[in-house]
């Protein structure tokens, strides 16, 4: 049997490879397929040991040797019975012949990293998987975990191990112990900025300069402000949610916000992030000057 693994969503990757794991018998043999010789493919693929009648082999990123990848299709009908040989190719290249050959001998499992698009269905994860972990969370506290923790699903499992360990999870226990990404981050100082709140921002900015990447941080304040210039602009017949993958607990905020500011109001904070950006690219002053700079013109709207 030959299963195919592939896709770069390495949480679900994992997860497969210990469910392949559980349900084997015996010790699993672990290969770096980079590391390869042509010489140790026949005891790998029709080898049988003395001591199992079964075995299960799992190797990571032949298709990176390509030596072996380029005849590797030439050694699947070799394969003894007795041997499961599993593939994980996070990125094979699928013009290849023996991708071509494998995928039509070879259970194939896909698993693509979740988007911004995903938010919904990082939603119903969250809920099947706390049910999974004993943990009690209504709609309410899913939502929120997913927008303040993001749709990565190895941050979201780390984070339901944090809560399992509580006996009542609410937004404020998730605000506790559970640390949000840096977008949640970007988000409240933007809010703070739309506020007028100057000298509670500036505090912000100190913070996060200890630990943030400046061009990193003006990169999703900039996706704020297209979000923000969205939902402002958009017709009531529009779903702004789908049309440009904001998660709808987003657009919840950003509307009233959108609405108290009207079309010119966030006309001005789309020019003062344009101007930001070409002072930025330009190096006009340090970049954290032009950050707060930009912010506090925002905050004086």
């Amino acid at each position: 049997m030959i299963t195919l693994i592939t896709g770069e969503n390495s949480f679900e990757v994992e997860r497969a490879l210990a469910s392949i794991a559980d349900s084997f018998d015996g010790n699993v043999e672990r290969i770096d397929g980079s590391d390869l010789q042509l010489t140790q493919l026949p005891d790998i693929l029709m080898g049988v040991s003395l001591f199992a009648i079964a075995r299960t082999v799992v190797i990571r990123g032949l298709n990176t040797n390509k030596p072996i990848w380029t005849v590797f299709g030439d050694w699947l009908p070799r394969i003894s019975d007795d041997i499961h040989l599993v593939l994980v190719e996070p990125k094979p290249d699928k013009r290849m012949t023996t991708y071509k050959t494998l995928i039509k001998t070879a259970k194939v499992m896909e698993f693509h990293p979740w988007s911004d698009r995903d938010s919904t269905l990082a939603e119903k994860w969250v809920t099947a998987e706390s049910k999974t972990m004993g943990i009690d969370m209504d709609k309410v506290s899913v939502q929120f975990l997913v927008r303040y923790v993001g749709v990565d699903q190895w941050a979201l499992y780390h984070a339901l191990e944090k809560l399992a360990s509580v006996d009542s999870v609410s937004v404020d226990v998730i605000k506790n112990i559970v640390e949000p990404n840096p977008t949640e981050n970007v988000f409240n100082l933007f809010e703070t900025a739309l506020r007028g709140d100057v000298n509670e921002l500036r505090e912000m900015l100190s913070t996060l300069e200890l630990s943030q990447d400046v061009y990193q941080l003006f990169a999703l304040l900039s996706s704020q402000v297209f979000q923000l210039a969205a939902v402002a602009n958009a017709a009531k017949t529009d779903n702004v949610a789908k049309d440009f993958a904001i998660h709808p607990f987003v657009v919840s905020k950003l509307t009233p916000i959108a609405k108290n500011l009207g079309k010119s109001g966030v006309a001005k904070i789309v020019t003062i992030f344009a101007a930001a950006d070409d002072d930025l690219k330009l190096s006009r002053a340090e970049p954290w000057l032009l950050v707060e700079r930009a912010l506090i013109k925002v905050a004086n709207i």
